[in-house]
């Protein structure tokens, strides 16, 4: 089987009123072959009021997004509940169990990681990453928020860029949504 690798997604929040998740936007087909380098991997969902990030398999990556987005419908755009309820559906269906993706999500209130097991997750810091250079755009993240006074997009751009240095499957197409 053919196995997709895909991207590096970052979030950080400075204060209220300063939160942004960025992505990378390769889409690399098994270890030879980049598939594509524009894509679009973070997005606003429920009334621009949420932020998402996705990396991982591309399809599972859209269906969790789809799913995480009917449920913050469910519950009138509560983040932890909706993060919750769809954890809870995907360890009680078979199909749901072995999607292979992760999502960062924000909202003005909170910030989480949810993935294709059924994890979800609030991070201790006010920043976080995930995919395939995710280790390096946190590092990166980790010392430009400890240290410098960057807003929450410019150290979003900065920790992608430098994973895009470091990782083979991260590239410097970067996209990024603010809230």
């Amino acid at each position: 089987m053919v196995q997709f690798h895909a991207t590096t997604i970052c979030a950080v929040r400075r204060g209220p009123d300063d939160i942004c998740i960025g992505g990378d936007g390769q889409v690399t087909m098994g270890e030879t072959a980049i598939m594509k380098n524009g894509a679009k991997k973070v997005r606003k969902i429920y009334k621009n009021q949420v932020i998402s990030g996705f990396a991982g398999s591309v399809a599972d990556a859209f269906s969790l997004t789809e799913k995480f987005e009917s449920k913050l419908e469910e519950h009138s755009g509560n983040l932890k509940r909706a993060a919750v309820d769809l954890a809870q559906l995907w360890r009680s269906d078979r199909g749901m169990r072995n999607l292979e993706a992760l999502m960062i999500v924000a909202d003005k209130d909170d910030m989480l990681v949810i993935s294709g097991t059924g994890e979800v997750i609030e991070p201790d810091q006010q920043f976080v990453a995930i995919g395939s250079g995710g280790n390096y755009a946190y590092a990166a993240a980790n010392a430009l928020f400890n240290h410098t006074d960057m807003s929450a997009e410019e150290i979003v751009r900065e920790s992608l860029r430098i994973a895009a240095s470091i990782c083979v499957y991260t590239n410097d197409n970067i996209s990024v949504e603010k809230l």
